[in-house]
Protein backbone atom coordinates (compact mmCIF):
# COMPACT_ATOMS: atom_id res chain seq x y z
CA UNK A 1 0.00 0.00 0.00
CA UNK A 2 2.98 2.54 0.52
CA UNK A 3 3.65 2.42 -3.40
CA UNK A 4 -0.20 2.44 -5.15
CA UNK A 5 1.76 2.44 -9.05
CA UNK A 6 2.32 -1.13 -7.89
CA UNK A 7 -1.69 -2.00 -7.51
CA UNK A 8 -2.14 -0.03 -11.11
CA UNK A 9 0.87 -2.04 -12.75
CA UNK A 10 -1.02 -5.36 -11.32
CA UNK A 11 -4.71 -4.05 -12.47
CA UNK A 12 -4.15 -3.12 -15.83
CA UNK A 13 -2.74 -6.37 -17.04
CA UNK A 14 -5.40 -8.34 -15.24
CA UNK A 15 -8.53 -6.20 -16.53
CA UNK A 16 -7.22 -6.53 -20.21
CA UNK A 17 -6.09 -10.43 -19.59
CA UNK A 18 -10.04 -10.89 -18.41
CA UNK A 19 -11.39 -8.87 -21.53
CA UNK A 20 -9.22 -10.45 -24.19
CA UNK A 21 -9.92 -13.67 -22.85
CA UNK A 22 -13.77 -13.38 -22.59
CA UNK A 23 -14.13 -11.93 -25.86
CA UNK A 24 -12.15 -14.50 -27.44
CA UNK A 25 -13.98 -17.35 -25.93
CA UNK A 26 -17.60 -15.77 -26.44
CA UNK A 27 -16.42 -14.92 -30.09
CA UNK A 28 -15.66 -18.38 -30.59
CA UNK A 29 -19.07 -19.81 -29.59
CA UNK A 30 -20.55 -17.11 -31.51
CA UNK A 31 -18.81 -18.47 -34.56
CA UNK A 32 -19.53 -22.05 -33.71
CA UNK A 33 -23.18 -20.47 -33.43
CA UNK A 34 -23.80 -21.66 -29.70
CA UNK A 35 -26.77 -20.67 -28.58
CA UNK A 36 -26.92 -17.39 -25.94
CA UNK A 37 -26.94 -19.39 -22.85
CA UNK A 38 -23.73 -21.79 -23.67
CA UNK A 39 -21.43 -18.39 -24.70
CA UNK A 40 -21.87 -16.30 -22.34
CA UNK A 41 -21.38 -18.25 -19.63
CA UNK A 42 -18.40 -20.08 -21.21
CA UNK A 43 -16.39 -17.14 -21.90
CA UNK A 44 -17.16 -15.88 -17.83
CA UNK A 45 -15.26 -19.11 -16.89
CA UNK A 46 -12.58 -18.80 -19.34
CA UNK A 47 -12.26 -15.58 -18.05
CA UNK A 48 -12.42 -16.15 -14.82
CA UNK A 49 -8.85 -16.24 -12.94
CA UNK A 50 -10.34 -17.82 -9.47
CA UNK A 51 -8.21 -15.63 -7.25
CA UNK A 52 -9.44 -16.68 -4.16
CA UNK A 53 -7.53 -19.78 -4.01
CA UNK A 54 -5.10 -17.88 -5.36
CA UNK A 55 -5.40 -15.80 -2.01
CA UNK A 56 -5.34 -18.83 0.45
CA UNK A 57 -2.09 -19.93 -1.05
CA UNK A 58 -0.35 -16.95 -1.34
CA UNK A 59 -1.52 -16.03 2.61
CA UNK A 60 -0.42 -19.37 4.02
CA UNK A 61 2.86 -19.58 2.00
CA UNK A 62 3.70 -15.65 1.94
CA UNK A 63 2.13 -14.41 4.70
CA UNK A 64 -0.36 -11.11 4.89
CA UNK A 65 2.36 -8.39 4.15
CA UNK A 66 3.98 -10.46 1.01
CA UNK A 67 3.63 -9.13 -2.25
CA UNK A 68 2.24 -12.25 -3.77
CA UNK A 69 -0.73 -11.55 -0.93
CA UNK A 70 -1.28 -7.98 -2.81
CA UNK A 71 -1.23 -8.80 -6.11
CA UNK A 72 -3.91 -11.79 -5.50
CA UNK A 73 -5.87 -9.32 -3.47
CA UNK A 74 -5.69 -7.00 -6.17
CA UNK A 75 -6.85 -9.27 -8.71
CA UNK A 76 -9.90 -10.34 -6.70
CA UNK A 77 -10.77 -6.85 -6.10
CA UNK A 78 -10.54 -5.96 -9.56
CA UNK A 79 -11.87 -8.70 -11.09
CA UNK A 80 -15.35 -8.67 -9.13
CA UNK A 81 -15.98 -5.47 -10.78
CA UNK A 82 -14.87 -6.47 -14.71
CA UNK A 83 -16.77 -9.36 -14.72
CA UNK A 84 -20.01 -7.83 -13.76
CA UNK A 85 -18.99 -5.39 -16.44
CA UNK A 86 -18.83 -8.44 -19.18
CA UNK A 87 -21.95 -10.06 -17.37
CA UNK A 88 -23.84 -6.61 -19.25
CA UNK A 89 -22.24 -6.57 -22.44
CA UNK A 90 -22.59 -10.42 -22.83
CA UNK A 91 -26.43 -9.14 -22.10
CA UNK A 92 -26.57 -6.49 -24.11
CA UNK A 93 -25.12 -8.63 -27.34
CA UNK A 94 -27.97 -11.43 -27.06
CA UNK A 95 -28.20 -13.72 -29.98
Amino acid sequence: MSNPLHIVLIAVPLILQTFLIFFVAYGACNLLKLPHDIAAPAGMIGASNFFELAVAVAIALFGTTSPAALATTVGVLTEVPVMLTLVKIANKGRI
